[in-house]
């Protein structure tokens, strides 16, 4: 059987430990600094419509994450509270990350388990199918919209830990706000572009990954793609939130698909802007910034 440690040999292991932990957050920062130029990582920031002077910041993936459990739950006929309710909860699960660890099994933005019948590793990793598989079990809650977040979060996730819910609520509240579209012009980000490709058809695609057919984007040629916006929209019945909602998703993806510019309804949104969306000069109305289609420019 071997030795006990002593004393000296356990602050020596504490010590070491300590040190390659320190090593560990110096390597990551590099790494971000490598990424992104030297600059630091991309955030975004929602501010309440309501003027209360309420905002929370976040980063560029818990951005894109948050989108797309926006949109797949709008797409789905979801009302604004279950997409508070889903992302309350991503935010508690996985903080809005697409994780692949956790306790036992469990994966991905909502930590959904394979051995509880939430899908293979695969489908739970896409945020997409994650999300949709969570609003179908939510949408099974008799009266969820009526209970409190707490409890229907529960309801679906069954977690040791039902009342670590409520404290991500007010965070909850201002994303579903601005992400549905019934908070204009409330989301904006850095987006300083990521190193992956981008380019219109990558939007599209992830345009038609959360949101499936209901929205039908069009490519203009060269970097831009529009996205009319119907008269009868899903999200809520009215064109102008439903194009907020498409032009807030297009920021939050701004990052990962290398946006540099959104414009809707008479306002603008640019990568690396100061002030978040900026209205368009009156000439300009009746293109980029018109009120019956989203416009979104990519930098390749």
């Amino acid at each position: 059987m071997p030795e006990p440690p002593t004393p000296s040999r356990r602050g020596r292991l504490a010590r070491l430990g300590t040190a390659v932990a320190v090593l560990l957050a110096v390597a990551g920062y590099v790494a971000v600094q490598y990424v992104y130029g030297g600059k630091p990582s991309p955030r975004c920031t929602v501010v309440s419509a309501n003027g209360d002077g309420a905002s929370y910041e976040f980063t560029a993936e818990q951005a894109e994450n948050a989108a797309t459990v926006a949109a797949v739950g709008t797409s789905r006929g979801m009302p604004e509270r279950a997409v508070t309710i889903a992302l309350a909860t991503a935010l508690q699960e996985s903080g809005l990350r697409n994780i692949r660890f956790g306790d036992r099994d469990s994966l991905g933005l909502f930590q959904q388990r394979p051995t509880q019948g939430w899908g293979d590793e695969r489908q739970i990793m896409d945020p997409a199918y994650s999300a949709a598989r969570f609003y179908a079990h939510l949408a099974e809650v008799p009266g969820y919209s009526r209970l409190p977040l707490t409890v229907a979060a529960q309801r679906v996730q069954r977690s040791g830990y039902p009342q670590a819910y409520a404290k991500h609520e007010p965070d909850a509240v201002l994303l579903a706000a601005a992400l549905t579209g019934r908070a204009p012009a409330t989301f904006s980000c850095e987006g300083h572009p990521g190193t992956a490709p981008g380019g219109p058809a990558k939007v599209r695609a992830a345009l038609e990954r959360d949101f499936g057919r209901a929205v039908r984007p069009e490519a203009v040629g060269g970097r831009t793609v529009t996205v009319p916006v119907p008269a009868t929209a899903a999200a809520g019945g009215e064109a102008p939130r439903r194009g907020w909602e498409l032009a807030h998703w297009a920021v939050a993806q701004s990052s990962a698909l290398r946006v540099e510019r959104v414009s809707y309804a008479g306002r603008e949104w640019r990568v690396g802007g100061s002030g978040g969306w900026h209205e368009v000069a009156a000439g300009r109305a009746a293109g980029p910034g018109a009120a019956d289609r989203v416009r979104i420019v990519t930098a390749q």
